[in-house]
């Protein structure tokens, strides 16, 4: 037996074709269930190589996740990926997608003895501290997935380290480990980044501790057993982490500066640009955690990223500026916050140059869709530059201000809407031959003895009036259910600051950090936790409800009447009390105006979202500021030139790559699933010897325009610089 072992073990081979394909059985499998063998090349010293099905590679993952030992979750580390042609000469490791996975308990060591924690100055007060888990225990153990050129259907494991130990060659977590959780960590059971997390949060949000302790529990019994003494010992932490929490406090220093700079030095992983204000340089503080760098990879690649600017300009001592992706439920997840008062082109730069950089080097093929932005003196250049996408512009911002104010400085209803019709005239004047300054004049002349709300739009948006409508003409307007989707953040979020007794806080910075990283954090993960794993019905449920636009969606299609007697107005059914009807100004546009209490607090509600979905295929409504906006890039795209030339030409190309592109967009959301939209996509033959490889597609979004009209195009295949360097070292 030993000798047969030890032949095993010496086993090396030099070509990927050499080695056999392994499927094990079950819906997951482990590294214990295939065979490893040693694989010596150019870039690789007998590492422990195995040959799977591109389709179980996340089967793969997902078992090496569920070791009983070291149960874990992995994280991409690094990825980079390349395109079918782009290779000259194939080797038989060359890959299509390369991604490095890493324990979620390293490579950082953030334990007692790590090199990341820097020695304090300060004296701990231990009287009354509990210990508390270190997710980074400087795990070492990490793996690399290859999906293979030459064969796209099969992924080559390269295992660098098996074993979950740290660089001294110690077991650094699980149930193995005896200091993973601090003093008495023998007795103490198994708390994980997760579970820990599951708890704070339900602790910030203020769940009873009663229901904080079962379901603390429940993650504690997946990794051990149930006994009495587990189950006390897990009480006590969670009495204990609830106690530090509840003690915990913003202020790490009297002095707000000082404050902050203690807590940058504590969450340097959290924090992705910090610059201290000076004689010639603004504060800015950029926070993004591990969660939401995830999310950002995960939600924003190919997809839209959003900007929510400006938040308390009046009562916060810096605004604070959020980044949104949105999620499978075109929910809006908070990704990154910057607080700062500058809007400089400089300081924007900067702040957005390290945002990518860290998502680069964990992912170098990341790449964004388009950037929807709400204020028009954003700077675009560093957009441009940075991201490389078109920009859009949202007019959730516009549209909920002059609501607000109406309704506050008018007190006649009637007035109100009429008032609001007319603010909606001047926006949907912005395409049309009419001047959108004439139908402002219009306006004061008609609602002459309205003075409050006049003088206000006169000293407040008239002189910037201008500068609201050239960007409206400039930018694609971004859609309802993602401005609806913007407005939903911003109520969370508003919630969220300003629900404090301490309202002497607000002009503090350290104060607003807290709240971000514990409260706001913690609503937004479990959220998603909850609408992905299905352990919180509750959770889950007011989450999917918590947009105007899924609400919109319940509300059946006969619950909506028009009536061809009163075409500016519209009526909905309550789904709550039959008897009872809504009725909607001004139906189609994005200026109607509801009767309902949410609609009156400025807000977007579900029944003027819901008839604009019913009046947006009616041919007696026009169309939406945002389709009519849509319309004028279509226009201009295909606008014949003067003569009959090749830039009629491309001018035709990118009308007909963006239809395309828009099909297939609009097919994947109306079909029910993946799977019936890939059935209907033609068959893709695989390459054969002796025959040439045909010209690839190439995605639309490389040769559609930047919103700075530059044709940006680049179809010289990408020489392999690594490669060069290995032979000329050979040679």
């Amino acid at each position: 037996m030993g000798t047969e072992a030890e032949a095993e073990a010496a086993e090396v081979v030099e070509s990927v074709s050499d080695l056999a394909v392994q499927d094990p059985p079950g819906e997951e499998f482990s590294a214990a269930d295939l065979r490893w063998v040693k694989y010596a090349s150019s870039e690789h010293q007998r590492d422990d190589v195995a040959l799977i099905p591109y389709e179980r590679m996340d089967a793969f993952i997902a078992g090496e996740c569920s070791n009983p030992e070291c149960p874990t979750r992995f994280h991409i580390e690094r990825g980079r990926k390349r395109d079918r042609g782009t290779l000259r000469e194939v080797r038989s490791d060359d890959y299509l997608l390369y991604r490095m996975y890493w324990c979620s308990f390293g490579p950082e060591n953030y334990g007692e003895g790590g090199t990341i924690l820097p020695s304090r100055k300060y004296r701990l007060n231990t009287r009354n501290r509990a210990a508390r888990p270190q997710s980074m225990r400087g795990c070492t153990c990490h793996f690399a997935i290859k999906r293979l050129y030459a064969r796209p259907s099969l992924v080559l494991i390269i295992y660098h380290e098996r074993r979950h130990i740290n660089k001294s060659g110690f077991i650094c977590h699980g149930p193995l480990d005896r200091d993973a959780i601090g003093p008495g960590a023998r007795r103490v059971p198994y708390v994980g980044s997760e579970i820990q997390q599951q708890t704070m949060s339900l602790i910030y949000l203020g769940v009873p501790e009663e229901n904080i302790l079962q379901t603390h529990m429940e993650g504690i019994h997946r990794y051990c057993g149930s006994d009495a003494k587990v189950d006390s010992l897990a009480s006590q932490y969670v009495q204990k982490l609830g106690m530090i929490i509840k003690r915990s406090t913003h202020e790490l220093d009297l002095d707000d500066q000082a404050s902050i700079r203690m807590w940058v030095d504590r969450n340097k992983k959290s924090v992705f640009y910090y610059q201290d204000s000076t004689d010639t340089d603004a504060f800015v503080l950029g926070i993004q955690t591990e969660w939401q760098l995830q999310q950002m990879i995960r939600f924003g690649h190919q997809d839209l990223l959003a900007s929510h600017s400006s938040f308390g300009v009046s009562k916060l001592k810096y605004p604070l500026h959020t980044l949104l992706v949105f999620d499978s439920r075109q929910h809006a997840l908070p990704v990154a916050w910057i607080i700062t008062r500058s809007v400089t082109k400089q300081d924007t730069l900067r702040w957005m140059k390290a945002l990518t950089e860290r998502i680069y080097s964990v992912d170098s093929t990341w790449r964004i869709g388009g950037f929807v932005i709400d204020d028009p003196a954003s700077e675009l250049d560093p957009i441009r530059d940075v991201f490389s996408c078109p920009i859009l512009f949202s007019l959730w911002h516009i549209r909920r201000t002059w609501l607000k104010n109406i309704i506050k400085k008018c007190s006649n209803s009637e007035v109100q809407r009429e008032m609001f019709m007319q603010l909606g005239k001047v926006m949907y004047s912005i395409w049309s031959e009419k001047n959108p300054m004439d139908a402002l004049e219009q306006l004061f002349q008609d609602f002459v003895d309205q003075t409050t709300f006049i003088q206000y739009f006169k000293s407040f948006w008239v002189p910037k009036l201008e500068m609201w409508i050239d960007t409206i003409r400039s930018l694609p307007l971004a859609s309802q259910e993602s401005s609806g989707t913007i407005e939903g953040y911003h109520l969370k979020l508003k919630v969220k600051a300003y629900d404090d007794s301490q309202l002497d806080a607000l002009q503090r910075v350290d104060w607003l950090v807290h709240k971000l990283t514990t409260e706001l954090h913690s609503s937004y993960w479990l959220n998603l936790y909850a609408d992905e794993s299905g352990s919180f019905p509750e959770v889950k449920a007011e989450y999917i409800a918590s947009t105007s636009w899924h609400r919109a969606l319940q509300i059946p299609d006969d619950a909506v009447i028009f009536d061809d007697k009163e075409p500016f107005s519209a009526k909905v059914t309550s789904q709550k009390d039959t008897s009872q009807m809504w009725t909607v100004w001004n139906p189609g546009s994005e200026f109607s105006l509801c009767d309902c209490s949410w609609s009156m607090q400025g807000n977007l509600c579900k029944h003027i979202i819901k008839v604009n979905m019913m009046c947006g295929p009616r041919k007696d409504f026009q169309p939406s500021l945002s389709f009519q906006s849509f319309q004028r890039v279509l226009l201009d795209l295909w606008q014949k030139p003067m003569d009959d030339s090749f830039s009629l030409d491309l001018s035709v190309a990118w009308v007909m790559q963006m239809q395309e592109r828009i099909q297939k967009v609009t097919e994947l959301a109306t079909a029910d699933g993946i799977a019936e939209v890939s059935n209907r996509l033609p068959i893709q033959w695989t390459n054969k010897k002796g025959r040439k490889v045909a010209a690839k597609r190439t995605s639309p979004l490389r040769v559609l325009p930047h919103s700075n009209g530059i044709v940006q195009k680049d179809f010289t295949p990408k020489k392999n610089r690594k490669r060069k360097r290995l032979s000329t070292v050979s040679g």
